[in-house]
């Protein structure tokens, strides 16, 4: 038998010790599972089951194009407003998803906190991880209607679509971590949440086109808007899947002046919001269990 050494069991001499979100990285298996319970349990039971990854945006989608693009006349000003349109929302609803679920990530996993150690950023993680999984059906779907109408692919689209994953992963994650540590302790975090995020479809040029507030707010407020992380996502995927459409079919469309500032901008707050999170987080997760 080979001999157990010192430095093979450290992590275990302080019970509790955490190296924060790289544990995450040691946990890959408990991490696998809970990704595994949050997709097999979200349409438990459903006859439909994972058909509804395509049936709620599709209804969403249907809703706004009506009342924004028909009713308020939003499709004449910008040419092929459903891609516009479909592009916004999916970015949205994961951002949206992944906030909620993040925030009630640990005090619906009260039983595993109270009685083992593990990592609890675990739970926030897995949960944004899961809906960023009932985000690519949605996607698929975007593709496929964008070849359909003309879409065209070229690596700097590729890299533009990876960037804005990776803005609105991280700003998600962030908030996951932040609204989840506030919500063991004061349960209305998850209400505050749910107002936030009633606005967040409204903060992202999602059922309308940036130029509307460029003119209609101050410059400096207009700036704080683009470089929005959400903003700066949904941006990213307009310029991947809608300008292409708009292009080839020799229409006209208006863009960003600054695209790779907000871009760049956008990225730090995402960054800035995730170490914000990791913090609050693991200043109060010692109380977790208490709380609980």
């Amino acid at each position: 038998m080979s001999q157990v050494t010192h430095e093979s069991h450290a992590r275990y001499d302080e019970p509790g010790a955490s190296r924060w979100l790289l544990d995450v990285f040691s946990y890959r298996h408990l991490l696998g599972l809970l990704l595994k319970k949050g997709i097999t349990t979200r349409y438990y039971g459903s006859a439909l089951g994972w058909l509804w990854s395509y049936i709620r945006p599709a209804a969403q989608f249907l809703m706004y194009y009506v009342m924004i693009g028909i009713v308020l006349g939003v499709d004449r000003g910008v040419a092929y407003f459903p891609v516009y349109l479909f592009s916004g929302i999916i970015v949205i609803n994961f951002f949206t998803e992944a906030v909620r679920s993040g925030t009630n990530s640990v005090t619906s996993s009260a039983g595993l906190v109270k009685k083992i150690y593990l990592p609890r950023e675990l739970f926030p993680v897995a949960a944004v991880g899961s809906a960023f999984i009932h985000f690519v059906p949605q996607v698929a779907l975007l593709f496929i209607v964008c070849l359909i109408v003309g879409w065209t692919f070229s690596l700097m689209q590729l890299a533009m679509f990876l960037v804005a994953l990776v803005v609105v992963f991280i700003f998600a994650l962030g908030l996951a971590l932040f609204f989840s540590a506030l919500n063991v302790a004061f349960r209305d975090a998850k209400n505050a949440v749910g107002v936030i995020l009633m606005f967040a479809t409204w903060a992202s040029p999602v059922l309308y086109p940036f130029v509307l507030i460029r003119d209609l707010v101050p410059v400096w407020l207009y700036y704080v808007y683009m470089v929005n992380p959400v903003t700066v996502a949904v941006e990213l995927f307009h310029e991947t899947f809608w300008l292409p459409v708009v292009q080839v079919a020799g229409e006209t469309a208006v863009r960003p002046e600054q695209l790779l500032t907000n871009t760049l901008a956008g990225f730090g707050l995402a960054i800035g919001t995730l170490l914000v999170g990791q913090l609050v987080f693991r200043r109060m997760e010692g109380n977790f269990a208490q709380h609980l």
